[in-house]
């Protein structure tokens, strides 16, 4: 079983760890061959998706429209063993049609009682497609069960199903009449997932083997209580003191106060603790996916970009002057 550099060695796990950590492993890799094998040409975007839910958080995919993104979610509830669901979001959809909402019920005696009836966020996968185009009313309450992992409705509360993830989709273009997510709420999500063009080869696959009479179908090949397993073995995982020094350096890094002086002048606002805490568990899950029992700092350099994008901002000036989000987390990533 490899390692990651600058992380504890195998040697250091007790044996509960490393018994799990054989059986997880050798589940993820079937999974990631799984999805592969039905989602062609996005092998980082897949991994990138995989890390999200093996770390216990939620998504947001960036992408221009037929780039299989609702593919992918369908793929990874299938293949995750997960219950999925679809919400498309549209400007007049209410908080009630994706939480659920109480109707007035009245039995044989004609007793009167409120009976909750739930929305498709009690589900273990939701696809929120196209988040910005609901209302911003809408978008915080999906956003709060996010956070909260329940829903409130006349009082009362409703836990949502262990796990509970949520993969939201983000059209770049026909920016008319929609409703960009606050900048705070942007921080709910763990990862920002650019997904852009597949190169010729993978294209040329998805010529031919999508368009015959049967399209490559999805196979379970995780069950929910292995993926917990899996999701609690991410945070028992060991992280070396180079690794978490390398997150705090990244993280501290891209801040208008006290950050770096090259970038920190061009920042309008950058990365909190709950950055250097979504790295730290995806840093993990990205071993895992890799075939590693411990994180190095090459994970933190990975994944960078997908935790930092979509908590920073540059100012006018600096991007008037040519610079970027992307840009600037690359600087400070070539100095790890």
């Amino acid at each position: 079983m490899a390692q990651g550099a600058g992380s504890a060695s195998t040697t250091s796990l007790d044996d509960g760890i490393v018994a799990t950590a054989e059986t997880c492993l050798s589940a993820i890799h079937e999974a990631r061959e799984a999805i592969h094998g039905v989602i062609f040409g996005q092998e980082k975007i897949v991994d990138l998706a995989l890390v999200t839910i093996l770390a216990g958080g939620h998504g947001l995919l960036v992408g221009l429209p037929g780039l299989a993104k609702t593919k992918l979610v369908e793929t990874l509830g299938t293949v995750l063993g997960l219950d999925a669901r679809r919400v498309q979001f549209t400007p007049d959809l209410m908080p009630s049609d994706i939480l659920g909402t109480e109707i007035l019920d009245e039995d044989a005696e004609r007793r009167r009682s409120f009976r909750f009836v739930k929305g498709p966020v009690f589900t273990q996968l939701l696809m929120a497609d196209e988040i910005n185009r609901a209302s911003p009313r809408t978008q915080s309450a999906l956003l709060q069960a996010m956070q909260e992992h329940f829903v409130s409705v006349a009082g009362e509360r409703h836990d949502l199903p262990r796990p509970f993830h949520v993969l939201a989709t983000q059209n770049p273009i026909e920016q008319e009449g929609t409703y960009p997510l606050p900048e705070a709420q942007l921080d709910r999500f763990l990862l920002e997932i650019d997904v852009g063009y597949p190169d010729r080869a993978a294209e040329r696959r998805i010529l031919i083997e999508t368009t015959g009479v049967e399209d490559a179908k999805a196979r379970t090949v995780m069950t929910t209580e292995q993926l917990l397993t899996a999701q609690r073995l991410v945070r028992r995982l060991p992280v070396g003191d180079a690794v978490v020094d390398a997150i705090l350096d990244l993280v501290r890094s891209a801040r208008p106060e006290g950050g770096d002086p090259s970038v920190a002048k061009k920042l309008l606002w950058g990365p909190g603790p709950r950055a250097s805490q979504a790295l730290t568990l995806a840093v993990r899950a990205r071993a895992l996916i890799e075939g590693r029992v411990a994180p190095s700092v090459a994970d933190v350099k990975a994944l960078a970009e997908p935790v930092l994008k979509h908590r920073m901002a540059v100012t006018f000036a600096a991007r008037a002057d040519g610079e970027s989000v992307t840009g600037l987390i690359g600087q400070l990533v070539a100095k790890l």
